[in-house]
């Protein structure tokens, strides 16, 4: 009995992973663009002329097509890095080839020569095996990318440097680029990805040699004496602690799986006296990332007021914020639940986030008059930077942190001495 070609319309098989495909492409698309909160999958099957029950004949739930965009694009990654070993033989050449690769991949979702890929965003918000096995892919990504590090400070083509931290602040540069790769014209995409690719590899710092960090003095947060008559101070530690807390654990599980009771029961305080405060979930996010920005626009105003090249700056400010990012003061939000603010919302809290990250591209012009930093784009370096410090939350999950400090000067020294060795 014949059989159907795979070239053939009458193929079952290759129209039903076609279809697959499309539906996996569109979603990303809409995921990475509007969030899964606001996406439905109405939303999906409309835009891609399909009914909705259709689409259940693919997928029945949303979460499950969250698992299925984010194994895909890991699946696309690792096949990614197949390619990579298979081209490549030197780490350095491995490394890069993976950056310009992550870059082309968004250059063609938008040229239509490719899949849309799903931006890594919102794995938190999975349950279950479906974590676990997202979790478990995106580990093994990182090890591979991390071997290539290792192999080329093995070899002595790479600079001595901690892999992991390095491997850890190279990828959140990477993750980074759904949030401001729209803005560069389309034209310009693959020099932007080698202009960041000379950043990683060569770093900021212009002088000969490496770079050393200086001794930094940090502030630690204040005691607050709670007075029985002074009820603006007391609700204003309130309101510290509910943001604090709301922050972990949108952090840790997401818009979706964090839960307001369950935030009301970690404060040990009544669900009375807890909305009281809180309005709704999504009110606690906008002020969490309000807190997080007010926190990092201070440590920016302290950089700029302070003596020192652009260079000295920039680098206070990353450590500074590390280490709120991992004490007691901390945490800082973590932008992955971005999306799941309402467009106008998110738009005020993008545009502050922007003009924060601005200050980094000051501190580099000033170091790039002053000395200290190599010329470079202002714009890409301070988004990387961005990018590395958004990804810089729960070091010790990755690497043993007994000081947090020299944790800090590790994680951000790719950024200062780069990945090469330097003469």
């Amino acid at each position: 009995m014949a059989t159907d070609k795979p070239s053939s319309p009458f193929n079952r098989t290759v129209q039903h992973d076609a279809k697959r495909a499309a539906i996996l492409s569109q979603a990303a698309k809409l995921f990475n663009y509007k969030g899964s909160r606001a996406t439905t999958l109405r939303d999906i099957a409309e835009s891609l002329g399909l009914t909705k029950t259709s689409l259940y004949y693919y997928v029945k739930t949303k979460e499950e097509l969250i698992y299925q965009c984010y194994m895909a694009a890991l699946d696309h990654h690792h096949r990614t890095l197949d390619d990579i070993d298979s081209r490549h033989d030197q780490p350095i050449d491995r490394a890069s080839a993976f950056f310009l690769r992550h870059f082309d991949n968004w250059l063609a979702a938008r040229e239509g020569r490719g899949p849309h890929i799903a931006a890594l965003m919102e794995i938190a918000a999975l349950k279950g095996a479906h974590r676990e096995e997202v979790e478990a892919a995106y580990i093994a990504m990182f090890k591979r990318i991390r071997q290539y590090l290792r192999d080329g400070i093995a070899t002595g083509t790479m600079r001595e440097c901690d892999a992991t931290s390095a491997t850890r602040a190279i990828m959140g540069s990477v993750e980074w680029t759904f949030n401001w790769l729209h803005q560069v014209p389309m034209e310009r995409v693959t020099d932007t990805a080698r202009e960041a690719i000379d950043i990683i590899a060569h770093g900021l710092y212009a002088g000969t040699g490496e770079y050393s960090p200086a001794t930094l003095a940090y502030e630690h947060e204040p005691e607050s004496s709670l007075l029985g008559f002074n009820r603006e101070e007391q609700n204003r530690l309130k309101q510290e602690a509910f943001y604090k807390t709301g922050t972990w654990f949108f952090n840790k599980q997401g818009f979706n799986g964090t839960s307001l009771d369950e935030i009301a029961e970690q404060l040990n305080v009544s669900k009375g006296a807890f909305y009281y405060h809180i309005k709704n979930k999504e009110d606690l996010l906008f002020n969490c990332y309000s807190r997080s920005l007010d926190i990092t626009e201070e440590i920016y105003e302290q950089a700029t007021m302070s003596e020192g090249s652009g260079l000295e700056k920039i680098e206070a400010c990353c450590r500074r914020i590390f280490q709120v990012q991992n004490s007691e003061r901390g945490p800082l939000v973590r932008y992955n639940t971005i999306t799941a603010l309402p467009m106008e919302r998110r738009k005020k809290i993008l545009k502050r986030t922007d003009a924060a990250n601005e200050r980094f591209g000051e501190f580099i012009k000033a170091g790039v008059e002053d000395g200290s930093v190599r010329p470079v784009s202002n714009f890409v370096a301070q988004q990387m930077i961005a990018g590395a410090v958004n990804a810089a939350m729960d070091i010790s999950l990755w690497r043993k942190v007994d000081d947090l400090d020299a944790a800090a000067i590790d994680y951000f020294d790719v950024f200062l001495n780069g990945l090469l060795p330097r003469h």
